[in-house]
């Protein structure tokens, strides 16, 4: 459905009070989308229900960032990310994801949560959009994509150990 879609370079924007939620399955399959996410997304309710969450991956982001988001939820861990999606449209949106597991009495995952807010500019400007451009490249000058993969994802876990802090410090203290 979307992945059809070209890739334009018009951003989407919404309000820093509105918040985009889905839900989703164990597998990333979408179970629940409030109309935040419908409205920016372009997509109907129909179209998001039972689709998979990858349906909003954009082109520029490397793929080593979804490896560490699954890692880290799959663990039980909640986790902060700036994401870059893409609308039915082509065009883009960025957010500041947090997203956590949701669990059964038996403390099983059965499912993942995320909200997502208007992220602060100036780090996504001058931080992410950097960062996320390196590791891209990185992903994309391999020889296979399984070795861009795992090259990107050693230098995110390099860049991050650089500054001393986990994941988390790292993110929240931008």
């Amino acid at each position: 459905m979307n992945a059809l879609t070209p890739s334009v370079d018009q951003e989407v924007c919404f309000e820093p009070d509105e918040i985009i939620v889905s839900k989703t399955d164990t597998t990333g399959r979408i179970t629940y989308a409030n109309g935040v996410f419908g409205r920016v997304s372009g997509f109907t309710h129909q179209e998001l229900m039972g689709a998979p969450h990858s349906i909003l991956r954009h082109p520029d982001m490397p793929r080593c960032i979804f490896k560490l988001l699954w890692a880290r939820l799959g663990e039980g861990h909640e986790v902060f990310a700036y994401v870059k999606n893409r609308t039915k449209s082509g065009a883009y949106y960025w957010a500041f994801a947090h997203a956590t597991p949701n669990f059964d009495a038996a403390g099983q995952i059965t499912g993942y949560h995320s909200s997502r807010r208007v992220p602060e500019r100036r780090i996504v400007r001058e931080v992410i959009a950097p960062l996320y451009a390196e590791l891209l490249n990185i992903e994309q000058r391999a020889a296979d994509r399984k070795q861009g993969l795992q090259d990107s994802y050693a230098a995110l876990l390099d860049r991050i150990q650089e500054k001393g802090v986990g994941y988390d410090e790292f993110i929240l203290s931008l």
